[in-house]
């Protein structure tokens, strides 16, 4: 069985701010720093435990979300697609372009100004790269990324946030289109990928995704599903996690989809404290990792 997310990058939650709120989860509520580093700290531990290397670098300062290392790029072997993010992240595009250039790799900015979240909307899976466009990413970009990487694109669609009214909300600090699955590893999860021997397995939430993006789903006989309800999905982020394929590190609150991955035969662990301070984000596990390798 091949092994996932062997090796990751992680930042720390040094500068962490929520100064602009650049997607539906911030809160108005006081941000506690100390406490943020704490959580930080407990995904740092449960990753080593799970067996996974982890590569520390500082966060730049320069950035309220630098602690979320998957938005900074998608990376294959030698190369790394760069992101392209909200105003609010531009600083990271650069200093995330100098992290990876020192770790070997190849960097590659997507052309012509197109928006790409990096990781956070490119989940792979085997040669198959679940994608979700249309609030960070552009299927443009997504397209361009696949096939510098040699992925099979599945390109999928998201709910998006709507108003009292029932129209779609654009974010006042972004000025982009909004969803509460605004980045595809909000709704789905990479648990097994598949090989000659095994069929994948992911995790996802039905409800998050429109009626093409189902039918796409369902389509994939070598790939298994896990549904994870919308109250599990949007309010305990549970499908913001790192599997290893055989150890899930993943939200405490969400206990339907980690059972049903224990009957799966994993192993499921969840991070003490509770991940409640960098979840005023907009972001959970998956989030603060992004796999290098």
């Amino acid at each position: 069985m091949p092994l996932i997310n062997n090796h990751v990058l992680m930042s720390d939650a040094n500068n962490f701010s929520t100064d602009q709120p650049i997607n539906p989860y911030y809160h108005h509520s006081p941000l506690d720093l100390d406490a943020a580093r704490v959580e930080h700290e407990a995904i740092h531990k449960l990753l080593v435990q799970a067996g996974i290397e982890v590569i520390q670098v500082a966060s730049p300062t320069d950035s309220q979300d630098g602690v979320y290392t998957a938005n900074w790029a998608l990376v294959r072997g030698d190369k790394a697609i760069l992101a392209r993010l909200p105003s609010a992240r531009k600083a990271e595009e650069d200093y995330a372009e100098e992290v990876l250039t020192d770790l070997g790799k190849t960097v590659i900015r997507v052309p012509n100004n197109l928006r790409f979240s990096g990781q956070g909307d490119a989940l792979p899976c085997g040669d198959y790269l679940f994608c979700g466009s249309g609030y960070r990413s552009d299927e443009a970009a997504q397209e361009f990324a696949a096939k510098e990487l040699g992925f099979k694109r599945i390109q999928l669609q998201t709910v998006p946030q709507l108003d009292a009214l029932g129209n779609p909300v654009v974010n006042m600090a972004s000025g982009w289109p909004d969803s509460f699955f605004y980045d595809i590893d909000l709704a789905l999860a990479v648990i097994k990928a598949p090989d000659s021997t095994q069929k994948g397995l992911i995790a996802y939430c039905p409800a998050a995704f429109t009626a093409d993006s189902h039918a796409i789903l369902a389509a994939m006989n070598d790939v298994d599903k896990i549904e994870v309800s919308i109250e599990e999905a949007e309010y305990a982020f549970a499908t913001n996690l790192v599997s290893t394929g055989q150890t899930v590190v993943m939200s405490g609150r969400a206990p339907k989809l980690a059972a049903d991955l224990r009957a799966h035969g994993l192993t499921v662990l969840s991070p003490n404290p509770d991940i409640v301070e960098l979840a005023k984000g907009g972001g959970f596990i998956r989030c603060t990792s992004l796999t290098i390798v």
